[in-house]
């Protein structure tokens, strides 16, 4: 990772707004310097549930000097992605103060270092909002999605700061009270919870903040005992479900000295080689030589000659940023939030047809639930930059979830299988708000939100991610305990759940086409998932799977009619469904879900004229939030659409971290808008149909590029390309050469399959 990719600031920041990002995958740091020259951290976890379900802040540090050396000049702010680490420096040599702020990346430990020219007392301090039971306000009750409409009001429980005997500030929210049992019961899932466990009660997450030379000097303060020029703090982050907060506190202090077992420095050098082994497994460099320089705060380039380069080291740059982000957040307990991830932050927003919203940051707009189609945004790209460790939390979610998806389907529908809601809680049921506060007369498996009421499609987006993720990844055990089972559950409940018609084919209805079409009939995201996803399953070979799945999945393949399509015009495009009924509700294009997730009329199909006369002519045309353009029009090998789309999402960042953007449909920062941008560009250099490998197969022909990407099966593909000049190709295995499709610029050294598909 070349420092070019740096963010550095000259001045402190107004508030959180304006807070650089850090964090190890499980523990997130929002990091500040305030005007008067204190530095404040966010701590968040990915874990940190409350009683509500809501994902909290674990709290907020301040860190004070004095002398206020942070008020010295010149100031300076740097966020090093290859290090992942946030430092700040003040003042000149001989009168200087150096602070590096950093999560370990191999432990549950924050840290923060500092070193003066001249001593400083140093006084930290926990900052705590939630401090006593609290009724939550109508106005913030978005924030506590799935219960705006609850016959009874939400309650805020307050945090507690534990009694110590040593030197340290202990905190911790314990939920004592749980939501889980009652949503259970009122969506008819009692019968359930004798089998199952209540996730949130007695969740308890919160740390510990010591460091040498801290003296504890009130119940949330530590100070140095004198004026220091070296001190390092510690905040040492544990979640866990217990029987007492005692049995937590025992754990708590098990992980703070095993973490004090480690000298600091030690820690930092592994801490520097996760990182640096982060790094090298991908990048992405673009613009004139494909090398830039460090961002500074207009978010340009310092070298941008022309209009063209400037967008290239933009574009670069905010890949790196997200690609960072999905870092930090990418390896806890639990997927990431795509409202906001861990870096939530106290913002006041007015966004389109919104009311406005003035929380702090815990607010998270649509609250802790997670929606299917926001969340696989941030994970499809891991694949291509090989960071397939970031992506079993989103499986295990759906893996633990799946016993009450069954059970569900069996008391809603009487039939085996299981499907997963649009939008769910963590532990699998609806939203309360989506599946209806008043229930009189209506059936127990009746969801009174018509925009998910039958939108089940993103369990088969799932199972390709998964197959996807099973090419991609070295993870032996993965297909048997993980892909299998939810594979057979969720294509079980489609077998058993529709009727066939007259010719023997299966009629997906009642059904909807996403959001935007509540009522359809043989929606064309259902028919391309089930085809791109049984045909996968199967294409994996004889003896893969067990044969009873093997001869359901071969006769399903039999009984699926095809994507439906619209002949009009004198032109084939792609259908939403084979019937629609009922207004447009949304701003989708579910025609294009047979281009991307399933690729049946994409790159390397043979079908792709069909798939770019539809792009052309889809009703919605937009790159911001969750929309798929980009991606899509890169699926298509269309460079020019995914081009004006990744540029113009990495280049209108929120505030003045150039990786924020939103909030969009979402909140800040949004991860889908910058995590499509990232999948849309890895999309434009590399993608891979069944072996075959296509090379810049959607990208400007202008435009100077560098890249090293994954490309499955243990495959690794390394490009230079320069206009007007051969391409550089490198791929390891060198066997996997044969399968390389070049698209732009000619070849070097072009495989088999490329001088055969000439």
């Amino acid at each position: 990772m070349d420092k070019k990719y740096e963010v550095i600031w000259n001045s402190p920041s107004a508030g959180s707004w304006d807070s650089m990002p850090a964090g190890n995958g499980d523990i997130g740091l929002n990091v500040w310097v305030e005007e008067n020259g204190d530095l404040l951290v966010y701590v968040s976890k990915t874990d940190a549930w409350d009683e509500n379900g809501r994902l909290l802040k674990l709290g907020r540090l301040r860190v004070s000097l004095t002398p206020n050396a942070l008020l010295r000049r010149p100031f300076r702010q740097t966020l090093s992605l290859r290090r992942g680490e946030v430092t700040i420096e003040a003042g000149t040599a001989g009168d200087s103060v150096r602070i590096a702020v950093w999560c370990d990346a191999n432990r549950p430990a924050v840290h923060v270092e500092a070193q003066a020219d001249r001593p400083v007392a140093i006084a930290a301090r926990l900052e705590l909002w939630r401090t006593e039971e609290r009724v939550v306000p109508k106005e913030e009750l978005r924030g506590f999605y799935g219960y705006m409409n609850a016959p009874e009001p939400r309650i805020e429980a307050p945090d507690t700061v534990a009694e110590t005997e040593d030197d340290s500030v202990i905190w911790y929210h314990r939920n004592e009270r749980s939501v889980w049992q009652a949503t259970m019961d009122h969506q008819g899932l009692g019968p359930l919870t004798a089998t199952l466990t209540d996730p949130l009660l007695g969740l308890t997450t919160g740390a510990r903040m010591a460091g040498t030379g801290f003296r504890r000097v009130g119940p949330c303060e530590l100070a140095t005992e004198r004026e220091v020029t070296e001190a390092a703090l510690t905040v040492v982050v544990h979640g866990a479900q217990t029987g007492s907060a005692g049995e937590w506190l025992a754990q708590l202090q098990e992980h703070a000295a095993a973490s004090g077992a480690v000298p600091l420095a030690s820690a930092r050098a592994a801490h520097r080689d996760w990182w640096d082994a982060f790094w090298r497994r991908s990048y992405i460099e673009l613009g004139e030589g494909a090398a830039g320089a460090a961002a500074n705060e207009s978010g340009e380039a310092a070298d941008s000659g022309t209009a063209k380069a400037g967008e290239a080291a933009t574009v670069a740059r905010g890949y790196a940023l997200q690609r960072y982000l999905l870092a930090c957040a990418g390896r806890g307990r639990h997927p990431i939030k795509f409202n906001g991830s861990l870096f939530t932050m106290d913002i006041d927003v007015q966004s389109e047809n919104q009311p406005r919203e003035n929380f702090n940051a815990d607010y998270r707009r649509w609250g802790g639930h997670y929606w299917f189609q926001n969340t696989r945004l941030m994970y499809w790209p891991m694949l291509a930059a090989g960071d397939c460790d970031l992506m079993p939390p989103l499986f295990a979610m759906y893996e633990r979830a799946l016993p009450l998806a069954v059970g569900r389907t069996r008391l809603y529908y009487g039939h085996e299988g299981a499907y997963f809601p649009e939008t769910m809680a963590f532990w699998g049921t609806y939203a309360n708000d989506n599946y209806g506060w008043n229930r009189d007369g209506l059936p127990i498996a009746h969801v009174v939100n018509g925009y998910i009421r039958y939108y089940w499609q993103g369990g088969l987006e799932l199972v390709a991610m998964m197959l996807a993720y099973d090419a991609y990844a070295a993870d032996a055990s993965f297909r048997e305990t993980t892909l299998l089972p939810l594979a057979e559950a969720i294509l079980g409940f489609y077998d058993a759940h529709y009727p066939r018609d007259t010719a023997g084919l299966l009629r997906i209805e009642p059904a909807s086409a996403l959001e935007t079409w509540h009522e359809a009939v043989n929606p064309a995201p259902e028919l391309a998932g089930l085809r791109h996803v049984l045909t996968a399953l199967l294409a994996c070979g004889d003896g893969v799977w067990p044969a009873r799945c093997t001869a359901q999945w071969r006769r399903m393949l039999s009984e699926l009619p095809q994507v439906p399509l619209d002949v009009s015009d004198g032109e084939t495009r792609i259908a939403a469904a084979e019937e629609l009924i009922g207004p447009i509700m949304n701003v989708e294009n579910p025609e294009l879900y047979a281009v991307f997730p399933y690729p049946l009329y994409a790159v390397g199909s043979g079908a792709e004229g069909i798939g770019r006369r539809t792009f052309a002519a889809r009703r919605v045309k937009r790159g911001v939030g969750w929309h798929q353009d980009g991606i899509q029009a890169a699926w298509l090998g269309l460079a020019e659409e995914a081009w004006q789309d990744v540029a113009s999402r990495f280049g209108a960042p929120f505030g003045r971290f150039p990786g924020f953007f939103g909030p969009n449909y979402d909140w800040v920062p949004d991860q889908d808008h910058s995590a499509a941008a990232m999948m849309a560009l890895q999309s434009m250099l590399l993608q891979t149909r069944g072996d075959a490998i296509y090379v810049l197969p959607a990208w400007p022909s202008e435009l100077p590029v560098r890249f090293k990407l994954h490309a499955g099966r243990g495959t690794t593909v390394e490009v230079a390309y320069e206009p007007g000049q051969p391409v550089r190709l490198q791929v390891e295995p060198a066997a996997r050469r044969r399968d390389v499709v070049v698209c732009c610029g000619g070849e070097a050294e072009q495989g088999e399959r490329g001088r055969q598909s000439q």
